[in-house]
């Protein structure tokens, strides 16, 4: 790999990260796990497509990210039966962001944060309760800012399966999210 092929996914991942680990942390609700996601799919990325063109790594990470939490989550339940037949119990309380202390330039201001956090409890929350499909769906194109053909690519399916579990996500975020539409 040429120096500058280094510097670009240097500049990439730096771009990619924060989102990168939000969404891997909707899927882990741990931020330690979606850490290790995150970097996993970053050496599964480096080690298989680093030497593509630029504008293929978007979709081609996500898609790596995106098969790392299933794989993490089907490893999960594998291990949840397991201490579940072994009576332990699998609650683990969630460590503190480290990427949270970050500041933030464009940060607003105390009266702007709170009203902006409560929206934010819910909206994560809401995501949460999304299937795992709707939410990928959901994040990939309205998070990362992806086209349909790139979510297709990252998420393994057809375009029209995009659209479907996005119309699908949209609605239940609509529905899920209805108390707060009225108070704004």
């Amino acid at each position: 790999m040429s120096g500058q092929t280094r510097q670009q996914l240097e500049v990439f991942f730096q771009q990619q990260e924060r989102r990168a680990l939000q969404t891997a942390r909707f899927s882990t609700r741990n931020s330690e796990d979606a850490a290790d996601l995150v970097q996993e799919a970053m050496l599964r990325f480096v080690r298989r497509y680093a030497e593509r063109d630029q504008a293929e790594w978007p979709p081609l990470f996500y898609r790596i990210l995106q098969n790392c939490m299933v794989d993490w989550q089907r490893r999960r339940g594998v291990g949840d039966r397991f201490r579940g037949w072994l009576g332990k119990s699998t609650d683990e309380p969630d460590q503190p962001d480290p990427f949270a202390a970050v500041a933030d330039p464009d940060q607003p201001g105390p009266a702007q944060q709170l009203g902006g956090e409560q929206i934010g409890k819910a909206i994560n929350q809401a995501l949460e309760q999304l299937p795992l499909r709707q939410r990928q769906a959901f994040l990939l194109r309205n998070w990362q800012g992806m086209s349909v053909a790139e979510t297709a690519v990252a998420m393994g399916c057809g375009q029209g399966s995009v659209k479907t579990h996005l119309s699908r996500a949209l609605s239940k975020l609509r529905e899920l999210l209805a108390d707060h539409q009225q108070e704004a």
